[in-house]
């Protein structure tokens, strides 16, 4: 069980964290449970998607995330996102 694993990994170490944690269950010999905000993380084939908002425990889609929907905004409207974001 992790909490948080990219609060110190750049987003090159999250990639390689990505593929430690695929070698240590290829095997199916261990499962990790991860508490994440990583759209990268997030991103792990196969992985199972919780969500806790709202008092409810729901399963989701990567794409449905709001860390992977803010991400994409983001990187697609950077400068949009930051006048809207710094206007007085």
């Amino acid at each position: 069980m992790l909490d948080e694993p990219e609060a110190a990994l750049s987003p090159q170490r999250q990639l390689a964290f990505l593929r430690i944690v695929r070698d240590l269950t290829k095997n199916n010999e261990c499962q990790f449970i991860i508490a994440t905000h990583s759209p990268i993380l997030l991103g792990y084939p196969g992985a199972t998607i919780l969500s806790f908002d709202d008092g409810t425990i729901e399963e989701m889609e990567y794409e449905m995330t709001e860390h992977y929907q803010l991400t994409k905004y983001f990187l697609q409207h950077r400068e949009k996102l930051l006048k809207d974001l710094f206007k007085e």
